[in-house]
């Protein structure tokens, strides 16, 4: 059998939708259905009708009809098979089978005409078939999503950054008595241009004084940022700049639990030392559903800013594993010969002295291993389906890194189905966000003293690959790679220099499934 088109319309031939299987006129489909209404007789129990050309099979929707255009040669039964699919999907899709509900529903309809129908002949399809591929969600999309907002997270974490960047640079030039300039730069200390290319802090080595997740702030600081916004000094400069972009990368905020995951305790800028270092590592991790490590990386940078041009000459001295499954990478004017036999960053020419109030990365490190020994949290997922439609799911953790002291751990499970979520077990705290349709198990505190932890729900739901990727977010304030600061010594009067540090491991992707 071959099917010219699937249509609606109305009683007196008016086109409500349709879609055609074969290249055919506009002008020639409209004429061939204007025509219809004519060749019916009323009072009839007939469904089809033929013509010189075609033949129309038809049934009544309420008011309007659902016809079928096939060639003559098509059999007849089979037509009228696929006629009552067609009904069935119509009914099911639209409330009342009206022409406004129907226009409002187009689109769907013609996706499902298409299952039906393709290139003119039926498909071996059933109603709930139907309805599953229409339905169908994407795995590939929801990763992508889940990408895409760690990148606006991110991309938020760095204007707060800069705008506090820029508002301590401002009063720190107010002290000495300068206008204070977003580009005032200088270079002191004779190294000319040769910092510039990583004068810059990139977004993929943020370096944060102090950590702060949207999601886990308090209803207090959450009403009093939509209130007033964020004050950075008293010329409104700075602050409206924040004020105008904030609200292409801010994202809902959430209700928190009742135990609201407190911020992480760093050193405040407005208490940096003259000497302040910043070490931050990025982990990104890949596991499949059975819980096998896929790919581990652990990105790492070392930051350092000179306040004061009397103690830029200076000499680091690092703790760093001596791991040949670590690179480490110097910047060109750092000595590499020092950093290789010694673990110390100090300028190539020591006559010189670091630029001043400049953000310089100067160590960078990477380390990537398949080892499931590796993993500094392990997530596992395991539903498993029940006869009415839902899935009993559980979600374990474990910390195999013991030396760490995670927080503010959030794992984020997709709920495939409805957002509703009937939890039996948890330890620590839960949240379902029905917007991104995800339930967040939340644990302010991840150590030794409580290792592992399970999470028991049902969530609707038959297909066990809809939980997943699970996704997970955590912060430290210890390193998996152990880089440290140890000392840092002046190097023009041979002493120790007072010295401020921020230590923060954080993620990027971590993700299992």
């Amino acid at each position: 059998m071959v099917v010219l088109a699937a249509s609606i319309v109305t009683k007196s031939g008016k086109v409500v939708i349709s879609r055609q299987f074969r290249e055919f006129q506009r002008s020639r489909i409209e004429g061939l259905l204007a025509s219809f209404p004519k060749l019916t007789s009323s009072g009839q129990q007939h469904t089809t009708v033929e013509t010189e050309h075609v033949r129309y099979v038809y049934q009544p929707l309420e008011d309007l009809f659902m016809v079928l255009i096939t060639n003559r040669q098509s059999n007849i039964l089979q037509d009228i098979e696929s006629l009552h699919l067609f009904a069935r999907v119509v009914t099911d899709t639209c409330r009342s089978c009206d022409e406004r509900d129907i226009l409002s529903n187009a689109f769907e309809l013609l996706f499902a005409f298409d299952e039906i129908i393709s290139e003119g002949f039926r498909e071996n399809v059933n109603l709930s078939q139907v309805k599953n591929n229409i339905d169908m969600e994407s795995h590939e999309e929801k990763i992508q999503e889940i990408i895409a907002r760690n990148k606006e997270r991110e991309a938020k974490e760095e204007l707060k950054r800069r705008a506090k960047q820029f508002d301590l640079q401002r009063k720190e030039a107010s002290k000495r008595g300068q206008g204070f300039m977003q580009g005032n730069f200088s270079s002191n200390g004779g190294m000319g241009g040769r910092f510039s290319p990583s004068m810059e802090p990139s977004p993929q080595t943020v370096i944060p004084t102090s950590y702060t997740d949207s999601r886990s702030s308090t209803p207090t600081a959450s009403s009093a940022s939509k209130a007033r916004g964020m004050k950075l000094g008293r010329k409104p400069k700075t602050a409206d700049l924040f004020e105008a972009i904030k609200t292409e990368v801010e994202e809902p905020v959430p209700r928190p639990s009742s135990a609201a995951r407190q911020p992480i305790a760093a050193v405040s800028q407005a208490h940096h030392q003259n000497v302040h270092v910043s070490i931050e590592e990025r982990v990104s991790m890949l596991a499949n559903a059975d819980g096998g490590l896929e790919q581990l990386d652990i990105k790492g940078v070392l930051t350092l800013k000179i306040a004061d041009p009397s103690v830029g000459r200076i000499r680091l001295q690092l703790e760093a594993v001596d791991d040949p499954s670590i690179q480490f990478k110097t910047h060109p004017n750092v000595d590499k010969n020092v950093f290789k036999n010694e673990k110390a960053v100090q300028m190539r020419d020591i006559s010189r002295a670091f630029p001043v109030n400049q953000n310089l990365e100067v160590v960078r490190w990477k380390f990537s291993s398949q080892d499931e020994t590796a993993v500094p949290l392990s997530v596992n997922c395991w539903p498993s389906p029940s006869d009415n439609g839902t899935c009993d799911v559980n979600i374990e953790y474990e910390l195999e890194a013991e030396h760490l002291e995670l927080k503010d751990v959030v794992i984020a499970i997709p709920l495939p189905a409805e957002p509703t979520v009937t939890v039996h077990q948890v330890d620590g705290n839960y949240y379902v966000d029905p917007q991104r349709r995800v339930i967040e198990w939340q644990l302010p505190v991840i150590n030794a003293n409580n290792r592992s932890g399970l999470l028991e729900c049902t969530i609707p739901g038959s297909d066990v690959n809809g939980f997943f990727p699970v996704a997970a977010s955590f912060v430290a304030e210890k390193l998996i790679c152990g880089v440290d600061v140890l000392t840092v010594t002046n190097l023009e009067a041979d002493t120790a220099a007072v010295f401020s540090k921020d230590v923060l491991l954080s993620t990027d992707e971590y993700m299992v499934g």
